[in-house]
């Protein structure tokens, strides 16, 4: 569904939401600008209607014993749909893989691990993701260090938009 079908106050409560997911539903309505009672209801339309997928809480995974980050990119030997659903498949049952995209390109996947260290990783490397069915290739960077890392999507951009078309 386009976010232009939601009106100023739906996209005002998905940037705080995404900002801070934890304040109450009275701090919300506040910082929108309407009651509590209407607050709630277009929060859950929203979650409903799929704008909001979840809560999560945002964890320093190196504080946690996560010191190794690696961007996998992987090369399928078949590109078949029931190819591609299988190696998705296999990479959900991963605990390491954190995120798996389908790309358009050279690559026709790139995950994101984590690991406690770099031997953890490695046995994972060689042990499940190249010996898995269908990889025909993996190019692996260490993370160094992380630059930015914003959740969610750039309301400021999208109401730049909106504004320019109405």
């Amino acid at each position: 569904m386009p976010a232009t079908r939601l009106d100023d106050i739906d996209r005002m409560i998905l940037a705080e939401l995404q900002a801070d997911g934890r304040m109450t539903n009275v701090e919300l309505a506040r910082r929108v600008g309407i009651s509590a009672p209407p607050c709630l209801r277009r929060v859950r339309t929203l979650e409903e209607q799929g704008y909001i997928k979840g809560y999560h809480a945002d964890v320093d995974a190196r504080e946690l014993g996560f010191e190794v980050q690696v961007f996998a990119s992987v090369g399928l030997v078949s590109q078949a749909e029931a190819d591609l659903s299988a190696f998705e498949a296999r990479c959900r049952a991963w605990p390491l893989v954190r995120e798996c995209h389908m790309l358009n390109g050279e690559v026709d996947f790139i995950l994101k691990c984590v690991a406690p260290d770099l031997s953890t990783f490695q046995s994972f490397l060689t042990s499940e993701l190249t010996a898995a069915e269908n990889v025909a290739s993996v190019k692996t960077s260490l993370v160094i260090r992380c630059a930015k890392d914003e959740p969610g999507v750039p309301f400021e951009i999208l109401e730049e938009r909106l504004s320019r078309s109405a």
